[in-house]
């Protein structure tokens, strides 16, 4: 069956499809490069993962104490502290936020950029003719519409776009099997001095009841794992929801902590796979209130505490990884690899949330290799983006071009920022200068914009 579909008589310069974690400020850089700009997103608010999968805060990635990710992260990060929804704790991580506030910052700056935004529409079909994207076929309210730009860019995170237009990819590991999927959620009504008082003398030590973190993994000597292995033989809890636990607090939202979990049931790990991204909202949320069951009844401070918010999107770690022009390695990585055409630099560890037996968490810090050093970093190549077969499409992100190993450690948001950067101008110039052949943008001149405008690359 082939189904009608209208044309926008509109067209633009770059048509960003997903306004999450990279193509929100992806479509921020390629306006104020002085392209117009449409910012395409399912969601109803920017910032993807973020925002609507609320992972809080950002995972830091420093080298020999320096932020790693700078540019329009830095913007972001100096907005979100101005309105109260960012903060600094004491030992300088500059990385806390609120998921709320930055959908309002991230929507200022696109707009005040000159960029455009059209929610609630969701990716069908690119129409692609010998080699290049001509338009890309929509859904929402106003039906099937196929809207015109000269570059595009998937910030999808699953590839849509790239994989539709033919471009091949990567998915999961060497069985196919994907890193688990969580369902965040907070609890608000929180007494946090009680709870930090009771963490501290559990022995996770905390700066103050408005900076907590606090954990808890099977086997790695966390000092929670007997209240957890108590609440397991109570009924309170099942035996996987040990298998990753982890509140934080949340600037700007007193009385509230953020939960990195629950993971999903192990089977359920594809996040492309519609009947399993579904699958996981069910299985997340009863499992959500297993966990508020088990805070109420053996975490001090949480006794009265409530569900505040369920992220209306999964978070997920990684689908589809296209084959780009460059594929980045563990080798790279653990090498601290150099590249001419770099966009980005990179000190977060591979980091591995397995669905399988055994090992549930690969998170190393500590090795011999020259990664592990305190002052190291790796670097992201420009051909990591630039996907096989297209030639006016870029893919940053989680779904750039690398292998399984590799991408855990790019994946984290500020990388996905910088990446979502250095994309924006790109696709702005191939737009102006290139008739949108992203091949042919000058690698070293946006390496030398970036850094001018604040970069380090």
């Amino acid at each position: 069956m082939s189904l009608p579909y209208t044309t926008n008589p509109r067209s633009w310069d770059v048509l960003v499809a997903g306004g999450g974690t990279a193509g929100a400020i992806a479509g921020i850089a390629a306006a104020r490069a002085g392209a117009r700009v449409l910012v395409v997103e399912a969601q109803g608010s920017l910032g993807g993962t973020g925002t609507n999968a609320w992972v809080t805060p950002l995972m830091r990635n420093v080298s020999a104490g320096r932020n790693l990710n700078r540019g329009l992260t830095d913007e972001l990060k100096a907005r979100l502290h101005a309105r109260g929804d960012g903060a600094t704790d004491p030992g300088g991580n500059d990385n806390w936020f609120n998921p709320e506030g930055m959908k309002f910052v991230l929507e200022e700056m696109l707009l005040e950029s000159g960029g455009e935004v059209l929610y609630h529409t969701h990716v069908v079909q690119p129409l692609v003719e010998e080699g290049r994207i001509t338009a890309l076929v929509v859904h929402n309210k106003g039906g099937l519409q196929a809207l015109r730009a000269e570059v595009f860019i998937d910030s999808t995170g699953d590839a849509d776009v790239a994989v539709g237009a033919g471009v091949p990819f990567h998915a999961g590991d060497e069985e196919g099997l994907h890193q688990a999927m969580s369902l965040r959620f907070t609890l608000a009504g929180v007494d946090t001095e009680r709870l930090c008082a009771f963490l501290n003398a559990r022995g996770q030590g905390q700066t103050g009841p408005s900076f907590l973190h606090f954990w808890m993994v099977w086997g790695k000597r966390s000092t929670l794992e007997p209240l957890f292995r108590e609440a397991v033989a109570a009924g309170v809890l099942e035996e996987r929801d040990g298998d990753y636990f982890q509140g934080f607090s949340v600037p700007g939202r007193p009385g509230e902590i953020s939960f990195n979990c629950p993971r999903i049931r192990a089977e359920l790990n594809d996040g492309a796979d519609p009947w399993h991204l579904s699958a996981a909202q069910t299985d997340g949320r009863v499992a959500i209130d297993r966990l508020t069951a088990f805070c109420r009844r053996y975490l001090e401070g949480c006794e009265s505490a409530y569900i505040g918010t369920v992220a209306p999107m999964v978070g997920v770690r990684e689908t589809r990884r296209v084959k780009g022009e460059y594929t980045l390695t563990l080798e790279d990585i653990l090498d601290c690899r150099r590249f001419e055409d770099s966009i980005c630099r990179n000190h977060y560890p591979v980091d591995i949330h397995s669905v399988k037996g055994g090992a549930r968490l690969l998170h190393e810090r500590e090795g011999t290799a020259p990664y592990f050093a305190p002052d190291a970093y790796h670097e992201i190549p420009y051909r990591a983006i630039v996907p096989y077969g297209i030639t006016n499409l870029l893919v940053p992100g989680r779904a750039a071009s690398s292998t399984f190993e590799a991408q855990s450690a790019i994946r984290v948001q500020q990388n996905c920022h910088t990446m979502g950067e250095a994309a924006g101008i790109a696709a702005a110039w191939a737009a102006r200068e290139q008739g949108g052949r992203v091949r042919c943008v000058d690698v070293a001149a946006l390496q030398t914009e970036m850094r001018r405008l604040g970069g380090n690359v």
